[in-house]
């Protein structure tokens, strides 16, 4: 059929296309570089980036109307980095101590990178339902099961990769590469900051090192450099180099940042597009802010015996997230848009990454963060602000139901299915969402994937995941890519 229509068409190419039908069918393709070429030569890009730039030139904090009404105006992301195990926490499962210490014959893909694979093996954590709902919890988190009744678990999430690095990166990023903007740095770019002297985001990290892949899950990606997060410490100055320099006043001080303002703000002007020098511009003004705001936020040293204790301040085990948590509440209370706090540091047993003997490993890192993260609730709801914070608990995935290796009480990496869970303002607590198999290896009812779980916070954050846009390299990008739905039981 194409050689006998061929004939009919003037100056057939190979194909039996003429050249403009070639060129229509392969523009997404290589033709598609010189479209992207002349464009940019007639400034269509640059002009796109020019609008984004100038609609933000004032301030890209700017606060910004969320596109709907809802309850939440902040979001705590509690990180547990390493992968805690669902199957010893919140999603338990009965057939595994039935088949405990049977060998796993089912056709998934088990574990990652060709580790060994032992037997099944049971949760040595006893599970009891918590709350008026019933919700099923494990004996590592006896303080946060007190607040049962706010929690809403979802029990089938899944991802698309078992490598920690690039797990992390789509949990805070929504892709598996390295250069997208993170989920504090969208929330940022959708609805500025509340607060003008401190950061719209803010990075807490443990003290045994930070996530695989470091700042690139915090980052603003290709959006203008404002947006991305603050890293704190929960010690001592929360930056480093943020005191004044001695024998310099505050007179003197403020008359040189003024100055400096008005050199950058001259050499901006040949610059527009330039993000960088406009977050270098903002962070001289911020940091003179936060030279007194961010060392009172940070310093818990005030705090009532009552609280210290609430947080476990003054217990080795759970001082430092304890102050983590703290801090947290603390921030929120000065109109701090995102927090986001990290539980395990570094590699392997430093983290929830229990390869090795993961029974030990997780009464380890749930003994650190639950107490503190139990008082951060408590906290919140004390003061009014859990009705208009959202808490977010979770890892980059979750751990297979089999020991690795034989006569080893470790679990490998399982991508497949695994448990968060979701509570505070606009959440429907009390209940689970979703369920993995019956050994659970693999989401299998209401399956949600990490992009679903984006699209849901981005909702009760007052955005929709689909209009929450920016314009770059010819698209318009979005947090969730190409997919992403609302989760929509999640919601009260």
């Amino acid at each position: 059929m194409a050689n006998m229509r061929s004939r009919f068409i003037p100056n057939p190419t190979p194909c039996g296309r003429t050249r403009r039908e070639f060129l229509w069918e392969v523009g997404a393709g290589f033709a598609g570089l010189g479209l992207i070429d002349l464009l940019s030569r007639d400034g269509f890009f640059s002009a796109s980036a020019a609008e984004v730039s100038k609609k933000n030139s004032a301030s890209p904090l700017a606060p910004k109307p969320a596109h709907f009404p809802t309850r939440a105006k902040h979001c705590i992301f509690l990180f547990m980095n390493g992968a805690p195990s669902q199957v010893d926490t919140f999603d338990p499962k009965p057939a595994l101590t039935k088949f405990h210490g049977s060998p796993y014959t089912g056709k998934l893909k088990v574990g990652s990178n060709g580790r060994p694979i032992g037997y099944l093996m049971q949760s040595p954590f006893e599970f009891k339902k918590h709350g008026q709902g019933g919700l099923d919890i494990s004996s590592l988190f006896p303080h946060t099961a007190r607040h049962a009744d706010r929690l809403c678990v979802l029990r089938s999430l899944y991802t698309d990769t078992a490598a920690h690095a690039s797990g992390c990166l789509q949990m805070n990023t929504g892709n598996v590469q390295i250069g997208k903007p993170s989920l504090g740095a969208w929330l940022s770019y959708g609805l500025g900051t509340l607060n003008d002297n401190l950061p719209s985001f803010v990075v807490m990290t443990d003290p045994r090192g930070g996530p695989i892949g470091s700042a690139s899950n915090w980052t603003a990606g290709f959006m203008p450099a404002p947006f991305q997060g603050t890293l704190f410490r929960s010690k001592g100055s929360p930056l480093l180099d943020l005191a004044t320099p001695a024998g310099v006043g505050p007179r003197t001080q403020r008359r040189s940042l003024d100055v400096l303002e008005q050199l950058n703000r001259e050499h901006l002007k040949s610059h527009p597009n330039d993000s960088e020098l406009l977050a270098r511009i903002m962070s001289y003004e911020l940091a003179y802010q936060m030279q007194t705001s961010a060392a009172q936020v940070v310093d818990v040293n005030d705090e009532s015996p009552q609280t210290r204790s609430l947080y476990g301040l003054d217990d080795k085990l759970t001082a430092d997230f304890g102050a983590k948590c703290l801090i947290a509440r603390r921030l929120i209370e000065k109109g701090v848009r995102f927090v986001q706090l990290y539980s395990g540091g570094g590699h392997i047993e430093d983290t929830w990454d229990g390869h090795n003997d993961c029974i030990n490993n997780h009464k380890l890192h749930a003994g650190e963060t639950d107490k503190p993260i139990a008082a951060l609730l408590t906290d919140l709801k004390r003061t009014g602000l859990l009705d208009e914070t959202l808490v977010v608990w979770g890892g980059e995935f979750g751990r297979t139901p089999t020991s690795e290796g034989v006569g080893k009480p470790g679990r490998d990496h399982n991508w497949l299915g695994f448990s968060m869970w979701l509570a505070g303002a606009g959440v429907r607590g009390g209940q689970w969402i979703g369920a993995t198999d019956e050994l659970g290896f693999e989401a299998v009812e209401e399956r949600a994937h990490v992009s679903d779980l984006h699209a849901t916070i981005l909702h009760l954050m007052g955005l929709e995941h689909e209009r929450l846009t920016y314009f770059y390299q010819g698209f318009d990008q979005r947090l969730t890519g190409t997919r992403g739905e609302v989760i929509k039981k999640v919601l009260a």
